[in-house]
């Protein structure tokens, strides 16, 4: 099926490896030229290299560190002219309210809660004037089942399904979309480590971390290519429908009790 988005410029946060890096590919296969920012400059090419090497499209990367405001505008400055932005950076610690200190909640929040409020703030005013656009933001399904061991996540994602529901509901006059997509437990680096301090929690020894997976339905986490395939059709006409929702992608798994 033709997204029907090929030659749009899409920016895609957190994008050298995991969600991110399958978005980017995602998108490169259906003929975007796409932009990857996180951190690392290393991590970030080997990424851009890898989906140059399968698509014919222009990569571009931007090292930084989008906790920082500074660093979100000098991403703005250096590409300001995008179609689609997909917000993914986010790292938020696992642990409970006890094990989490507000510092360290701040700083998972500057990149994932207020780095994602931040960018769309800037992206935003320039799709509305054109009249044309979409914000997707990948959250998390903390936001819908909230767990006292991933407190920190639970409230910061579902401060994002809010903000996503409120602006996606007012975009539209824009001809602009908001959408979300709320991954469950997606087979990635960082639910290993997420899964890591969730055995420590309960068991008191992280090596006992994949009995967190276990029972999941289908018997297995979600791939991040479903989740990445999803954003393309969320922010291509094909899901033009779509604004203020926030989609769960957990197979039904909040719903096992």
């Amino acid at each position: 099926m033709d997204m029907e988005i090929r030659g749009k410029r899409v920016l895609v946060t957190g994008g050298s490896k995991g969600i991110g890096f399958h978005c980017g590919m995602a998108f490169a296969a259906e003929g975007c030229d796409v932009i990857l920012a996180s951190r690392d400059a290393t991590t970030l090419e080997a990424a851009a290299g890898q989906i140059r090497g399968r698509h014919n499209v222009h990569v571009a990367i931007h090292a930084a560190d989008l906790s920082k405001p500074d660093e979100r505008a000098a991403l703005h400055d250096a590409h300001p002219e995008i179609d689609i932005l997909v917000n993914n950076a986010g790292a938020i610690p696992g642990g409970t309210v006890h094990d989490i200190s507000l510092d360290r909640w701040i700083e998972a929040w500057n990149l994932k809660v207020f780095g994602y409020i931040h960018l769309t703030q800037l992206y935003l005013p320039m799709m509305e004037r054109r009249r044309d656009g979409v914000i997707v933001n990948i959250i998390g399904m903390a936001g819908r089942a909230p767990r006292a061991d991933y407190i920190c996540g639970a409230a910061g994602n579902a401060s994002l399904i809010a903000f996503t529901a409120a602006l996606g509901g007012k975009a539209p006059d824009s001809n602009v979309r908001v959408v979300g997509i709320a991954p469950g437990a997606t087979m990635t680096d960082r639910i290993i480590t997420l899964s890591k301090s969730r055995a420590k929690t309960k068991f008191g020894d992280e090596s006992r971390w994949e009995e967190m997976l276990s029972g999941l339905p289908l018997g297995r986490a979600g791939k991040p290519e479903e989740i990445a395939e999803l954003a393309v059709f969320c922010a291509s006409p094909r899901g033009g429908y779509l604004s203020g929702s926030t989609l769960d992608v957990d197979a039904g798994a909040q719903f096992r009790g």
